[in-house]
């Protein structure tokens, strides 16, 4: 019996979720985690973070916003542990709720916050790890280039 192996992916790339304003929803991603929008439609936005491919799709669902159907938190990981306050103070400014803070481990600091739909969203650091991409460093060239090509598709 032959051995399937598994998919080549870039992991778990994004997540959709029913929120009852598309533009507050957007704008607290955008404040807080610097998330731009890619393609804008009457009833979603997909929005990435700069530099991963990471993506959160904000649906206007007015009847399902803030409901997680079983998804406990979604989160983001911070390159620097030492940016924790400054997330603490985006979020508070952006109209999110700390509802905790504190170390998983020396080293690792994490907030737990909702956003303003009410979804439970993790900020954390976390120490490197064995199976971590490498991830290249980008020449000013290419830094330059991706910040002029900042167009929305629709």
């Amino acid at each position: 019996m032959s051995q399937l192996s598994p998919l080549s992916t870039f992991g778990l790339t994004h997540i959709a979720i029913g929120v009852s304003d598309l533009d507050r929803a957007f704008g607290f991603y955008e404040k807080v985690f610097g998330m731009v929008a890619v393609y804008r439609g009457e009833s979603f936005i997909q929005a990435q973070t700069p530099g991963s491919r990471d993506v959160i799709v904000f649906e206007r669902r007015p009847e399902k916003a803030g409901e997680t159907g079983g998804i406990a938190h979604f989160g983001f990981r911070l390159q620097h542990a030492s940016s924790i306050e400054q997330a603490e103070g985006l979020i508070r400014h952006a109209g999110g709720t700390i509802v905790e803070r504190g170390e998983f481990v020396p080293g690792e600091p994490y907030i737990f916050a909702r956003d303003p739909d009410g979804y439970l969203i993790e900020v954390w650091f976390e120490i490197p790890t064995s199976v971590d991409p490498v991830i290249p460093r980008r020449g000013a060239a290419e830094l330059a280039s991706s910040e002029t090509n900042t167009s929305i598709k629709s």
